[in-house]
Formats: structure tokens, C-alpha cells, sequence
């Protein structure tokens, strides 16, 4: 699985991307996200987001999306301009 982390969400955890494993007991998106903010820190911002936009293979989609091997899951915050 590859993790994209755009905008101010990789300048916060120090990278744009990770590839891994979806690891045991993950399933969804909100889980992958938990598991990320799991290794404390700067990934904490993740969970603590409320308004954190996720996609899965290029489609916006919620917290509760399922994932799988080969899937490619983005997080990004909002976008906001004008």
C-alpha cells in the first residue's frame, strides 16, 4: 500500500509518501489514520485533525472506507483559497 501526505500534513510528519503493509487489525481508512497517529509525535496531527479529507485510489471517500493491499490512500486537509 502506498500513504500520500499532502499540503501541511507533510510538512508536519516530514514526508509525502510511505509505502508498508497494511498492518494487522487496520481495515479502513480511519484505522490506518489511528495507526499513523499512534507513533506520537507530529503524526498525532492526523487524528487530532477533525476536518482531514482521505482518498482512496484517487476518490475522495470517509473515515470508514475499507482498504486493502494495493490500495493507495491519500490524506490532505482541506483546501481553502479564494
Amino acid at each position: 500500500m502506498k500513504v500520500l501526505f499532502f499540503a501541511g500534513l507533510r510538512e508536519a510528519v516530514g514526508t509525502g509518501a510511505e509505502s508498508l503493509e497494511i498492518p494487522s487489525g487496520v481495515g479502513t481508512v480511519g484505522g490506518l489514520r489511528d495507526h499513523f497517529a499512534g507513533r506520537g509525535g507530529a503524526w498525532r496531527s492526523l487524528a487530532a485533525m477533525g476536518n482531514l479529507r482521505a482518498a482512496v485510489n484517487q476518490g475522495m471517500v470517509g473515515l470508514d472506507a475499507p482498504i486493502k493491499d494495493g490500495d493507495e490512500v491519500a490524506f490532505f486537509p482541506p483546501v481553502t483559497g479564494g
